[in-house]
């Protein structure tokens, strides 16, 4: 499974990377879309609300079955991606550009919590 090394993960199966304009951009790994198969609907959270660590935020489903989405990080949601809405189907295709949410950092917040590639790999080859 591809799992670029630019990005940070989660024990959730999610990824996430700052963007230029300071916000960061938040969605599914390869590994995770590929265990449930063709997405066909994406319910991400509302821009504004809050962001609570390892909380369900949103909802991916599948021909197989739902998957929660637990946020990576407190935060802020800035932004959906409204294509991803209308066409979920990208996530199977790109899944590290097919980004689900953007959102701000609550204050004090890092990504000393989050794993790198190396341990997200591991993660995975220990499932």
């Amino acid at each position: 499974m591809h799992t670029p090394d630019s990005l940070f993960y989660s024990a959730e199966h999610l990824w996430t990377k700052a963007t230029a304009d300071g916000l960061w951009e938040a969605g599914i790994t390869d590994y995770a879309q590929d265990l449930l198969g063709d997405i066909v609907f994406v319910q991400a959270p509302a821009v504004g609300s809050k962001l609570t660590a390892h909380e369900a935020c949103g909802l991916v489903e599948s021909v197989k079955t739902g998957s929660d989405l637990h946020a990576l990080l407190d935060g802020t949601v800035t932004e959906i991606n409204q294509d991803l809405i209308n066409s979920p189907e990208l996530i199977n295709d790109k899944p590290y550009q097919a980004w689900i949410f953007k959102y701000q950092l609550a204050e004090g917040q890092d990504t000393s919590k989050l794993m790198n590639a190396a341990a997200y790999q591991a993660l995975i080859a220990s499932l």
